[in-house]
């Protein structure tokens, strides 16, 4: 069963997390300081860790910095703070998703499981929802003459240079650019990319979406490609000049 190491100075959380999140079936090992966590990850090797920012001596973010310096493990940070700063200073350390405290158990599960899905697709995963995200099919190209995008190759080209973009940026662009000029809602956009846990959470998406805006864009205020259609979603504006798109046949 997957493994998920809480990391948490609130033993009350601590407990709350392990409950929930051993009654959906994953062990759960704790950490009530960042020295202890960082002892627990090397020695466990757990699959997932939830973090919490706010611990005296070391916080999230010096914990959140220092996994990363020796793992890919997915990391859920919980926030109680300024949420959209907190989740763009988490995203730039390593972050793959966030919590907001006070806990809610079940949420919590749902998100666990939704990351653990995206880390590994083809794993089974613990727990009642076992629905995983569908993968981008086909061998759709975008080539504009300044904004290129290869799906075969997992690339993305700005004026012929690579640009370097995390796996769920990656997603969020393909499925924006799969349809120029659509307008895709917020709940969609959501569901499709994360998945149907995360379809009330647009303040997650905005982060994200200046996060791309902000690698492709020279004006991220005034954006070129990825515009905003307010209070409804986004769409992609490409030209589609020299695009192409042969999708696969089978669903």
């Amino acid at each position: 069963m997957p493994c998920v190491l809480v990391i948490d100075d609130n033993s009350r959380d601590r407990r709350l997390a392990r409950d929930v999140l051993e009654d959906e079936g994953f062990q759960v090992e704790e950490a009530a300081s960042g020295a202890d966590a960082l002892k627990a990850l090397y020695a466990l090797r757990p699959d997932l860790v939830v973090l919490d920012v706010i611990m005296p001596t070391m916080d999230g973010w010096t914990v959140c910095q220092r996994v990363r310096e020796m793992s890919d493990v997915p990391i859920i940070m919980l926030t109680s703070l300024d949420r959209d700063e907190e989740m763009a200073h988490g995203l730039d350390l390593g972050a793959d998703d966030f919590v907001s405290k006070p806990l809610s158990p079940r949420a919590l599960a749902a998100r666990v499981r939704a990351v653990l899905r995206r880390a590994n697709p083809s794993a089974p995963q613990s727990g009642s929802d076992t629905t995983a995200s569908v993968p981008a099919r086909g061998e759709f190209r975008y080539d504009d003459g300044t904004l290129s995008i290869d799906v075969p190759q997992h690339e993305v080209r700005l004026r012929g240079a690579p640009v370097a973009l995390t796996p769920t940026e990656f997603r969020l662009l393909l499925t924006l650019a799969r349809t120029p000029g659509r307008v895709h809602n917020y709940a969609g956009l959501l569901s499709d990319v994360w998945g149907p846990e995360y379809i009330g959470d647009v303040d997650f998406l905005r982060v994200y979406v200046w996060r791309l805006r902000k690698k492709l864009e020279a004006d991220p205020e005034n954006p070129t490609w990825i515009q905003t259609e307010r209070g409804f979603g986004y769409r992609f504006a490409g030209q589609r000049r020299g695009a192409t798109s042969r999708a696969a046949s089978s669903s």
